[in-house]
């Protein structure tokens, strides 16, 4: 009996369905395909499930599978981008000259085509009263090379070449008037000086076909300004001027300093060339210039002169100045001294000593504001910037 309680009996597991022994994964799914139900068993044998990969593992073959990429865009070639590029900007500022702006662009338009190379033409209306931005408007239809910017308002003409510098894209400037006086066919006599070497090239009117009371007020206005900055040439007021690109990004005009560009320029470091140039009778209209400009002139040249020389060091503009006036007090007055003391004059009624006090206080004055100047300069310029002409690394 023991024998017989010894011996194991084989389990009857026939109360137990029949499930399959592997659990289905929680991320795997079945596979539907006519192979999974081939691997199909009789009941009394387990039955197999086909178990298929994850779906990212599925969509990999696809994945490695060639795709036809876009071709991307090629680099614009050195030929390409040469043509983008604007050789020469033509900058007319203008005042209600609607007779000559068609006449001017189609004079224009045959000289910078026989020159070569791209070009633009910038018309800068500065506030017309009359119909000279209906005209500009019809010619930018015709020709995208013509080029529009109208002021709500007159700003002058130093604002108008101001903008247009910085509207200009090609390597030479061209500045010119509006009113058919500047011959454009100069333009290329210009251009070869600045490729000869030249930063700015002034236009000279030599023979003027003015009336007197502008010739005579213009030639001592450019004798004066000639002595005063050092630059010489006959003609500063010539509207006919050409500059390299990095002459017109870098000097600043403002107020009614466009009369200075040249004497700007120069002091920046540029190199400043002259050429003789044909000046026309006027055609239409009339001078926008009277006499008062000479006024304005005379005290821009002085805003040049103490800008150009002396904004970094005031105290040699004042303290001359105050050194001379207190210099010329302290001696009259030391006279009248000694006089006094030898008993030859009363100072009580002796004028000319209350003048050489007031000199010597003037003086002092003077000497004080550019000590004055000196110390804001010294605040403001404490990272100056230079004119570099080149630079190699």
């Amino acid at each position: 009996m023991a024998e017989e309680n010894n011996e194991q009996k084989p389990r009857d597991n026939s109360h137990r369905r029949r499930y399959p022994r592997y659990r289905r994964p929680h991320n795997k799914t079945v596979d539907p395909s006519p192979e999974t139900a081939a691997l199909e068993t009789t009941e009394g044998e387990e039955t197999p499930v086909a178990v298929s990969e994850p779906a990212e593992q599925q969509q990999q073959p696809r994945q490695q599978q060639p795709r036809q990429q876009q071709p991307r865009q090629q680099p614009q070639q050195p030929a390409q981008q040469a043509q983008q590029r604007v050789d020469y900007s033509v900058v007319i500022p203008l005042f209600n000259e609607e007779e000559s702006l068609r006449d001017l662009s189609e004079q224009l338009k045959v000289v910078l085509t026989r020159l070569g190379g791209r070009y633009e033409i910038i018309f800068i209306d500065d506030g017309s009263t009359d119909n000279s931005f209906r005209v500009l408007r019809d010619l930018h239809f015709k020709n995208k090379r013509i080029k529009v910017i109208s002021f709500r308002r007159n700003y002058g003409k130093s604002a108008a070449l101001m903008v247009g510098f910085q509207k200009a894209q090609g390597d030479f400037v061209i500045t010119m008037d509006a009113d058919l006086q500047d011959d454009p066919a100069e333009i290329p006599n210009l251009v070869k000086q600045l490729r000869a070497g030249f930063d700015v090239v002034s236009g000279w009117k030599k023979k003027r076909n003015d009336p007197i009371t502008k010739t005579v007020p213009s030639k001592f206005f450019n004798f004066v300004t000639s002595m005063a900055t050092g630059i010489k040439i006959h003609d500063f007021n010539c509207g006919l001027k050409a500059y390299r690109k990095e002459v017109t990004k870098s000097v600043n005009v403002y107020g009614e300093l466009h009369r200075y560009i040249p004497a700007l320029a120069h002091w920046l470091g540029f190199r400043i060339g002259e050429v003789p140039v044909q000046h026309r009778p006027r055609k239409f209209g009339k001078s926008k210039f009277g006499a008062g400009r000479l006024f304005k002139g005379g005290l821009d040249l002085l805003t040049v002169l103490f800008t150009t020389r002396y904004m970094t060091r005031p105290l040699h503009f004042f303290g001359v100045w105050g050194m001379i006036s207190a210099m010329a007090g302290f001696f009259l007055d030391a006279y009248l001294a000694v006089e006094w003391m030898l008993g030859r004059t009363a100072l009580s009624n002796r004028p000319l000593f209350i003048v050489g006090l007031i000199l010597i206080i003037v003086g002092v004055q003077f000497v004080s504001l550019g000590l004055l100047g000196e110390m804001i300069t010294k605040g403001q310029n404490s990272e100056k910037e230079y004119s570099i002409r080149e630079v190699l690394k």
